[in-house]
């Protein structure tokens, strides 16, 4: 699905069409996450519980960037 940025206020945005709404199970007001992967951006319904999992491990991530390094290879 082809989408387009565009100027809302001062600001950027994507509008998503109604039918992606409705796959989505999304509402005006709900909030998204973004995840970024290897092959691009994934949006999920956004997950409290799992944004504050994703915040400690990018946390953990960038303190022990070496150790994570020697580890992976």
């Amino acid at each position: 699905m082809k989408l387009k940025i565009t100027t809302i206020g001062n600001s950027a945005g994507v509008i998503l069409p109604k039918e992606l709404l409705a796959r989505l199970r999304l509402e005006k007001g709900d909030e998204l996450h973004a995840l970024e992967t290897p092959d691009g951006i994934r949006l999920s319904v956004f997950d409290p519980k799992l944004a504050a999992q994703m915040d400690v491990a990018e946390k953990i991530m960038r303190e022990r960037r070496t150790l994570l390094h020697k580890l992976a290879q």
